[in-house]
Parts: structure tokens; C-alpha cells; sequence
């Protein structure tokens, strides 16, 4: 009788689990991490020839929003990689690709004469026992991952800070469900007063129908959960150094990055840590309230648009490429601070531009039968997928998918862009 009754209260609490315990690879999650984070702030610093990392700081954060059941990154995107493993089996636990404006400026002709350090960080899974956390980068050699820092992390070590930030405002503009079944998009207010927090509500909710009424993000609706976040700014907009214009804001948002006009960037990570540490994150925009046209997209860590322009829009998604989906930039004539920014002896790891070394891993399946390789921008092709020369600031030895692409001219995704970017809503947001 004793054993019936075991049963069946065993039964009963099994239903009653929560749905991520029935996947294996979440069981996995619950084994080795919290449903916490480990903020990791580091040190970058280097030349265009040489770069090193430094440990800063650690810290817990109350939340991970992450997929439980997609612990090792598929794509291998990004200059940069952090991987989690375990000590004793050294098998990966978790890993993910990202981007750093520091790798941006190490193209620019600063860094041949100059040494500089950029401060960054990075979440994972908060652990439940010892591990191992090494940060990777990319060589522009042989575009393989190399170690620069490697360090473990006990959870019980008295010197990660476990402390409280500020809280602000966050308002739910779509809830589709789980935070860890749907793409967590969240805006984040840079330079809007106090007075204006309605204005930045009204921003975010237009820029998210702007994401809605865009394809391909217009059959995946239901697949994002969207929040906007406030933080009351001393003064609006932001800085804009080469008209002489300096305002006081919470995550020092500016212009003239790398001396391009347009190019609106912050390099205050820990304020955007800070600012987004209890609320559910996967894709960050930093929406700037400013009409002055730019933007900025690094990948796997945030994306930044002026509000109030005529073509922010556009902006908008076009950043999202690259923040969200790791696209590269397909123009060719823009003016950009970068020097060779991609190798022509290597495969970039974008997946919508390629020098043809490893063209058959892009989107040589999408090509009709018989379409040339480079393709002449001419009929019949010029309207089809295929490999148009000019590309990634290049109008030389890199190729595009599609003559005109919201990743070029604000044109619509192209096939190959489109499939990136389900496939990285696939990746957060399984069906």
C-alpha cells in the first residue's frame, strides 16, 4: 500500500514539473548552472599587432533568460568567444560568439601608433560547482579561436559581488510567454528626461512595430517577448563631439565613433550592464533620443538607433542585423575608419558576405542552376540570389547575396540575410 501511495505521489510531482525539466539538454542546465547569471567584466587592450585580456570583476545577476537547452553556440560567430567548462572532464558546458568595438578599432589607423584598452563583458550561466571560463579571439590569420584568458570561477568565492543595482521602470509592450522559449527584446531609454517617459514608450512601441511589419520578422509575432526600459537622463540626446555638443546621460551614448559622424556608439559598458541587470535580455537596443541620422549594431551585445530621424526605422532594423544576427555590412562606398577590415585570403564568419574561399558554407544553396560564380549585375540575374562583387567596404574580393539589401541600401532582407536571421529566432525562441 506504501508503495502505491509512493507512486502515486511521485506521478503527482512529476506533472507538476516545470516544462524545462522534460528536455534533456535543460536537465543538463539545471545540473551544472543556476537560473542566475555571472556577469564577467573584463579589459581589452592592444595595438592593430598585438591584444591581451585582463579579468575586472565578477558579479551575480538574478536572472538568466538564455535558452536552457541550446548551451553550445551552433554558428561560431563573432571575433570573440567566451567557453565554459567543466575542470575535471574539460567538456564545453557552454559557449557563446560575440563582438567588441575594441576588434573594430584595432582596423582603424589609430591603432598602428597607439595602445588602448576598451572595457567589456560578457554573461553566462551562473555555476553550480567549479568551472572553467576561458575568452577566445579570433585570428585574422587563419580566422581560428585562440585563448587569451583563462580562469576558474567557484561559486562560493566571497569575492564575486552579489549586490543590488538601481531598478527602473520596465513596461511590457508584448508578452508571448516564457523567458526562455522567446527572444527578450528589450529597449533601453538613452537621453529622454524625466518629462519625457511617454515619448520613449511611444518610441519603443513604434519601433517594435516597425520589427513586427518587417519580413522575415513578420511571421515570427509570437516568438518575441518586447520590454522597454527607463532611465531618466539629466538632459536629451546625446553627444555629438564633432558639432562641439555635450550632454549629461546614463550610458554616455556619442557620435562620431571612430571619427565617422554617424557611427553612435557607448564604450561605458558596465552603465548598459548595470542599467539592464534584472530584467530578461537576449537582443538590446539603446534607442537614443536624438533626430541626428545613425546608429550602431555589435554583435550579441547591443544595437543603438536614433529615435527620431526620418530613416531611424530603417536604422533600426538594419542594426538589428548585425546586433542580433551577426550580419555584416554589405556596402561598399560608405565612408568607414576601417583598414582591411576583412582579410581576402580568409572566409569572413558572417554569413552574408564571402571572399569565396569557403563559399560553399553561405548560400550557395540558394543560387539557381547555372548562375555564374562571381555573378555579372546584369539580366536576369541582377534580380536573383547570387555573388555580386562589392561588399563589407570592399568594392573588391568580397561578394554579396543580392544587389540591394537592408544590410546595403535599406532594401528588404535578401534570402541568405532573411535565413540568419531565422535561424538565430529558431536558436532563442524553438518552436
Amino acid at each position: 500500500m506504501r508503495r502505491r501511495h509512493f507512486l502515486v505521489l511521485f506521478v503527482l510531482l512529476f506533472t507538476w514539473l516545470p516544462e524545462e525539466a522534460y528536455s534533456t539538454e535543460e536537465g543538463t542546465f539545471y545540473t551544472y548552472f543556476e537560473l542566475q547569471s555571472l556577469r564577467i567584466d573584463f579589459v581589452l587592450s592592444g595595438n592593430d599587432t598585438s591584444r591581451a585580456a585582463s579579468l575586472l570583476h565578477l558579479r551575480k545577476e538574478p536572472l538568466w533568460s538564455a535558452p536552457l537547452d541550446h548551451l553550445v553556440d551552433p554558428f561560431k560567430y563573432g571575433d570573440y568567444f567566451v567557453f565554459v567548462t567543466d575542470p575535471v572532464s574539460c567538456d564545453t558546458l557552454y559557449s557563446r560568439g560575440f563582438n567588441t568595438l575594441f576588434e573594430e578599432w584595432r582596423t582603424t589607423p589609430e591603432a598602428a601608433h597607439r595602445t588602448q584598452a576598451f572595457l567589456n563583458s560578457v554573461l553566462v550561466p551562473f555555476p553550480r560547482r567549479l568551472i572553467t571560463v576561458t575568452l577566445s579571439a579570433r585570428s585574422r590569420i587563419d580566422m581560428c579561436f585562440y585563448p587569451l584568458l583563462s580562469f576558474s570561477v567557484d561559486p562560493e568565492d566571497s569575492h564575486i559581488d552579489c549586490g543590488t543595482h538601481v531598478s527602473y521602470p520596465v513596461t511590457e509592450l508584448v508578452d508571448n510567454g516564457s523567458i526562455h522559449r522567446h527572444v527578450d527584446l528589450l529597449f533601453l531609454a538613452e537621453g529622454y528626461s524625466a518629462a519625457e517617459h511617454d515619448k520613449f514608450l511611444a518610441d519603443a512601441q513604434r519601433f517594435t512595430d516597425v520589427l513586427y511589419d518587417t519580413p522575415p520578422f513578420t511571421v515570427c509575432k509570437d516568438r518575441f517577448n518586447v520590454r522597454a526600459l527607463f532611465i531618466p537622463s539629466c538632459q536629451s540626446g546625446t553627444d555629438i563631439p564633432h558639432e562641439g555638443v555635450y550632454v549629461h546621460t546614463p550610458l554616455h551614448t556619442s557620435f562620431h565613433t571612430f571619427s565617422i559622424d554617424r557611427y553612435l556608439t557607448t564604450v561605458d559598458i558596465p552603465a548598459v550592464c548595470d542599467a539592464r541587470w534584472d530584467v530578461p535580455c537576449d537582443a538590446l537596443v539603446l534607442l537614443v533620443n536624438t533626430p541626428v541620422y545613425g546608429g550602431a549594431g555589435i554583435y550579441n551585445f547591443y544595437a543603438t538607433v536614433a529615435a527620431d530621424n526620418d530613416r531611424s526605422p530603417h536604422i533600426f532594423i538594419h542594426e538589428l542585423g548585425h546586433s542580433f544576427a551577426g550580419l555584416a555590412d554589405e556596402y561598399f562606398t560608405s565612408e568607414v575608419a576601417y583598414n582591411n577590415f576583412y582579410p581576402l585570403d580568409c572566409e569572413p564568419w558572417e554569413p552574408n558576405i564571402t571572399t569565396l574561399v569557403r563559399f560553399v558554407d553561405k548560400w550557395n544553396d540558394l543560387l539557381l542552376p547555372g548562375t555564374p560564380v562571381p555573378t555579372p549585375l546584369m539580366a536576369p540575374y541582377d534580380v536573383l540570389p547570387g555573388v555580386f562583387e562589392g561588399a563589407g567596404y570592399s568594392s573588391k574580393g568580397i561578394y554579396r547575396p543580392m544587389d540591394h539589401c537592408m544590410m546595403r541600401d535599406y532594401a528588404p532582407f535578401c534570402p541568405a540575410c532573411s535565413r540568419a536571421i531565422l535561424e538565430m529566432i529558431d536558436f532563442f525562441a524553438p518552436r
